[in-house]
């Protein structure tokens, strides 16, 4: 059956939700080089005096180093957990293993209103201090469904001929993996960190309700929208943390293909070898 062409009024919705979509988006390094302090059309001029003030104000330092840290420990405890997570769904059977897998990616559909709500609620009653640790561990719970979605993948395509025959040569489990299983992997590994690292970087909801006297960057942000004349500094900041994500994720999206072709490769390989 030949493929049909897609209806023009789906061509025209799919057209005007991306505009409506990320439209904002452009506003953003548009006022970001404006050298108006009112964020208002016409533009005024050309400029880069936001980008320098970035340079000289201490508390944005202060908070960018908060962010990177939660960012870099989020990104290493979630893959690590999704990685052990992923394997074991896709290498062995064991009971609840369904419902086990959907409460671990719950945190994918709920609200993280009240996902930092019901965090908070918990800490208070253990008697813990908010800090950025606690950061870390809320960022942990959001981010870990996100690995396991990238690395069951990774798994789930795996060819276990190859770890067989590494059984087969006498190596051990763990020497299998280290040797075998994960350079196999290691692209869907690196999506992973770049994936969880740019979420952790750009989460505002549960570090906002978490943080203690360190604030991250989402929140230091938002700190500086009660200010008007920090607007343009803001859009300056922003447009910076725009083209890191995007260049992040753009990243990982390369890295998972490559596990893709990798995989595909490998069993080809193996295919031809049986």
């Amino acid at each position: 059956m030949k493929r049909g062409t897609a209806p023009n009024w789906l061509t025209i919705y799919a057209v005007a939700y991306m505009v409506f979509l990320y439209a904002p988006v452009v506003l953003l390094p548009l006022f970001a080089f404006n050298d108006a302090t009112i964020i208002a059309f016409p533009l005024s001029g050309f400029t880069t005096e936001w980008f320098k003030v970035l340079w000289s104000t201490d508390a944005l330092h202060s908070a960018v180093g908060n962010s990177a840290v939660v960012a870099f420990v989020t990104a290493l405890v979630s893959t690590f957990l999704g990685a052990c997570a992923a394997r074991a769904s896709s290498r062995y059977s064991f009971p609840a293993q369904k419902g086990i897998t959907g409460f671990i990616m719950l945190p994918l559909v709920l609200p993280e209103i009240i996902v930092a709500v019901s965090l908070i609620v918990m800490l208070m009653q253990l008697g813990l201090s908010l800090s950025l640790l606690t950061v870390v561990a809320g960022h942990v719970l959001i981010c870990t469904p996100f690995s396991i979605a990238i690395l069951s993948s990774a798994f789930a395509g795996l060819d276990q001929s190859l770890e067989e025959a590494s059984f087969d040569l006498g190596e051990s489990r763990w020497g299998t993996f280290r040797r075998v299983t994960l350079p196999l992997v290691m692209p869907g590994v690196i999506s992973s960190l770049l994936i969880c690292f740019t979420i952790s970087l750009d989460e505002f909801i549960i570090a906002f309700f978490l943080t203690g006297t360190d604030a991250t960057l989402p929140v230091y942000i938002w700190s500086q929208l009660r200010f008007p004349t920090k607007l343009p500094s803001v859009m300056a900041l922003g447009t910076i943390l725009l083209a890191l994500s995007v260049g992040l994720l753009l990243l990982a999206e390369w890295f998972r293909r490559r596990a893709v072709r990798r995989q595909g490769l490998d069993a080809s390989s193996s295919e031809g070898l049986l």
